[in-house]
């Protein structure tokens, strides 16, 4: 039992520190997460339904606290900083996850846990599987904490701890530094938007209460359809609901044309106003530069009209998503540029380029 004790302490150590630094990446996306669990919730348990809307605007901070915490303990049970109390608060983090997860699961309620990120991708029940053996593993470390020698490591773990929330708060004030959503700098949307190879089905009928499956659609109409099922997931399009469009029509394709330069407004209700002087600047500092300045957005036509008039901003508009915008762009406003459907650049308002950044960008 010691030796596997020590086995599950590294293999929970590493993967609260991977889980941890990857939400820290982009605490953002573990907000949205979080706001989307709130949300059930609120209309699941209806008895409960103000506390858990009082809830969202906090997800943001529950975010960076919870991933701190990840890393933290995972640095403090690879190093046995104080372990009792290390593997106490080890088991209620995953008392928590394991109980969102079987959530997700049993009521197939926010199909993405968000428990690695967008690194890597969990279905609800491999999600819940995962947090089992965590858990598994948290027991028998704590079950045989008292053999865990405790060492003076705090300054390691005061270091993990200020690191971690220097990179969320960095990763708050620009963007994740490292970017791995499909709307990224050097990312084809087109082309994520198509199959990355022909769709291969299965095709399962019943005859006479036996099961038959064929790769061919098969002819023989006594056969009883039941199910498709697909063969090759990974084939399957990156980018499924990317659109645009106004009053006049869709503009989708028409956004992969040439050099646009798009300036993403996902709601006015957390909208930094401040960023639009930098923002007003560049889009003049492009005129007749061969780009196209755009608005994408998700507010309605009467908030845009209006603020565009107030912020002196004669360009074009395009509605969106919300939850597009969302993954498109982890700021409100946001900008982001696109040549022939290709991204080229993409920032945060703190960290609007000028003009000749961007034709730099586009080879211009």
């Amino acid at each position: 039992m010691k030796i596997v004790a020590q086995i599950a302490k590294y293999l929970v150590g590493a993967l609260f520190i991977f889980s941890g630094l990857i939400k820290l990446n982009d605490p953002v996306g573990t907000e949205i997460k979080l706001e989307e669990y709130f949300e059930v919730f609120a209309t699941d348990l209806p008895a409960f339904h103000d506390f858990f809307m009082t809830l969202v605007p906090l997800a943001l901070t529950f975010s960076v606290v919870l991933s701190t915490a990840e890393v933290v303990l995972g640095v403090a049970l690879l190093v046995n900083y104080k372990p009792r109390t290390t593997s106490w608060l080890l088991l209620i983090i995953i008392i928590f996850f394991t109980f969102l997860t079987f959530y997700s699961a049993y009521f197939n309620k926010v199909t993405d846990c968000g428990c690695f990120g967008d690194a890597i991708k969990l279905k609800p029940w491999t999600s819940f599987g995962k947090d089992i053996f965590l858990l598994v593993m948290i027991l028998i470390i704590l079950y045989k904490r008292k053999e865990l020698k405790s060492y003076p490591t705090g300054m390691i773990v005061a270091i993990s701890t200020v690191a971690s929330l220097g990179l969320a708060i960095y990763a708050i004030r620009h963007l994740p530094p490292i970017d791995l959503l499909p709307y990224r700098v050097g990312a084809s949307i087109p082309d994520q938007m198509k199959p990355s190879e022909p769709m291969r089905y299965k095709y399962v009928f019943t005859k006479n209460g036996e099961t038959q499956e064929f790769e061919q659609f098969p002819s023989d109409t006594t056969l009883e359809f039941k199910e498709m099922i697909l063969l090759n997931e990974n084939a399957k399009p990156k980018i499924t609901d990317y659109r645009a469009w106004n009053d006049e029509g869709d503009f989708t394709q028409a956004t992969f044309e040439g050099n646009k330069l798009f300036i993403i407004i996902k709601n006015f209700r957390d909208i930094n106003m401040a960023a639009f002087p930098e923002i007003r600047e560049l889009v003049n500092g492009l005129k007749g530069k061969n780009v196209e300045p755009i608005i994408l957005t998700s507010a309605s036509s009467d908030e845009i009209d209006q603020f565009k008039r107030s912020q002196q901003l004669n360009i074009p508009y395009y509605f969106a998503d919300a939850t597009v915008l969302k993954t498109i762009s982890r700021s409100n406003p946001g900008i982001w540029l696109l040549q022939g459907g290709v991204v080229k650049g993409k920032w945060h308002y703190n960290d609007t380029p000028d003009a000749e950044k961007v034709l730099t960008k586009l080879g211009i």
